[in-house]
């Protein structure tokens, strides 16, 4: 099977996929981006071509990956169609586009894989959740998951409608994470703390405490009860986060309209 690779879109996120597989040992020689644009520090030995019909026509990929933005996805899929008619696995990580709305735009008979990878994917520590349809060859899936692992973790689901639900908490969650960081500084500083102590004190507790909660053996519930001391300052403070109108009714909206908003877009 051919090793291949033409990633549709280099943005941020096909940035650090592109990195990933590179440190993964996948040669640059068998990778090609397609982008209008210069793409900066460009890795020594990648092809880039500025459309689709730019490719090189003796360029047979295993794998097409469309990494571009949802609202152009109409307009950009359609010129991979034959790919996936001599075979080729086609890779979206776009927001709310559905496989069967990917399989009409490339004809109708494609081997499609739907990911929804965050941002986290940046410095490898990502998570990614995969639903393919049946098409898709166990080795295709398997290529896809060993991609898609050079930027951390990666999971399938068989239904596709889970997706709108991973999108909502891990695809959109990093927002989530970065607002609790900015509350927390903002709530020191109101405290009496320097803006820059503040700052500081909420990255490091938020970004450790991730780093913990991914290395201990702990789940997030005793890390939580290892922190807090009967009668303590941490039990003071989740008295008022852990109330009937506290963080966890609050976070149960935000999910529920992230997902309907996921639904939306995928129409």
């Amino acid at each position: 099977m051919s090793r291949g690779i033409l990633l549709v879109g280099c943005g941020k996120m096909g940035g650090a996929l592109l990195a990933g597989w590179l440190h993964q040992g996948i040669a640059a020689s068998d990778i090609i981006i397609v982008e209008p644009n210069p793409v900066p520090d460009l890795p020594a030995g990648i092809r880039q071509a500025k459309a689709a019909e730019a490719i090189p026509a003796d360029f047979s990929p295993a794998l097409v990956m469309l990494a571009v933005k949802p609202q152009v996805m109409d307009a950009v899929a359609p010129a991979y169609a034959a790919y996936a008619g001599r075979g080729a696995c086609i890779l979206s990580i776009a927001a709310g586009k559905t496989i069967a709305t990917l399989n009409r735009l490339l004809g109708g008979k494609a081997a499609i894989v739907r990911a929804m990878p965050n941002t986290p994917a940046a410095v490898g520590a990502g998570i990614t959740v995969c639903c393919s349809n049946a098409d898709v060859t166990s080795d295709q899936r398997a290529f896809c998951g060993n991609l898609l692992a050079a930027v951390g973790e990666v999971a399938w689901v068989e239904d596709e409608e889970l997706i709108d639900a991973v999108t909502a908490v891990s695809g959109s969650g990093p927002a989530y994470v970065f607002w609790l960081a900015e509350c927390l500084a903002a709530a020191g500083e109101k405290a009496g703390l320097d803006a820059a102590l503040a700052d500081r004190l909420a990255r490091a507790t938020v970004s450790g405490s991730g780093l913990l909660m991914r290395q201990s053996p702990d789940n997030p519930t005793q890390l939580r009860k290892n922190v807090t001391s009967p009668n303590g300052t941490t039990q003071a403070a989740l008295d008022v986060l852990m109330a009937a109108d506290g963080l966890a009714p609050l976070m149960e909206r935000a999910v529920a309209a992230a997902a309907k908003r996921s639904r939306e877009l995928a129409g």
